[in-house]
């Protein structure tokens, strides 16, 4: 079973700028990528004899490298997960609006929203945790032991800033504890329990009441 974590980080100000540069490369990545599937979708449908092969998943982080980072050279700055997942994220987005059940994606403003993942060698000890680049990061509250994330995502809403993950746990079960004792209500006998006990009816609590009442005389 899956459980999700998510907690603010304690940040410097050096660190507060390396996530914002991978904030936006992410965010470049993705508006680059949206530009350029929606070029293709506007040429293919203005030329239904000429259409050009709609990319996959895989084929944007390549156009992304022979196209980009040759001439933006600070994405080399950043992990490379955050344009990778950034793209992953919008080729998933084509498919919900290919299907229906989703709009198509919009471009992405600086400041709304600012997020990324990465994946890789992540390790979490007590109140910190290290990524891929970026190093340690420390947390105001202590995170989950014996747990390895695949990957991590970290968001900035406001001034602060974020990161969650994905764990996965066993299914706890409960052990009953108690048997559970079916009961038929009866005439002659007030309760018949399935376990063969009586309660008596009427006369048992005649009986009883006889008692109570030369008890109290």
């Amino acid at each position: 079973m899956l459980l999700g974590f998510k907690t603010e980080l304690k940040l410097n100000n050096q660190q507060r700028s390396l996530l914002a540069q991978h904030a936006g490369t992410a965010r470049h990545a993705w508006n680059w990528g949206l530009a350029l599937t929606k070029q293709i979708l506007d040429h293919n449908q203005a030329n239904p004899d000429e259409k050009i092969k709609f990319p996959t998943a895989i084929d944007r982080p390549e156009w992304l490298v022979a196209l980009v980072k040759s001439e933006h050279d600070w994405y080399y700055q950043v992990s490379k997960c955050a344009p990778q997942w950034a793209l992953r994220a919008l080729s998933d987005a084509w498919k919900r609006c290919f299907k229906k059940i989703a709009k198509p994606p919009n471009f992405k403003k600086k400041g709304k929203q600012d997020s990324f993942t990465l994946d890789g060698s992540i390790k979490i000890a007590h109140q910190k945790i290290k990524v891929p680049v970026i190093g340690w990061l420390k947390t105001y509250e202590r995170l989950p032991d014996g747990y390895q994330p695949k990957s991590v995502t970290i968001s900035k809403k406001a001034n602060r800033w974020f990161i969650s993950f994905k764990m996965e746990v066993e299914q706890q079960t409960t052990n009953k504890t108690h048997d559970v004792v079916g009961c038929d209500l009866g005439i002659k006998s007030l309760a018949t329990l399935s376990t063969g006990e009586t309660f008596e009816g009427s006369k048992s609590y005649r009986k009883y009441e006889k008692n109570w009442t030369d008890f109290n005389t």
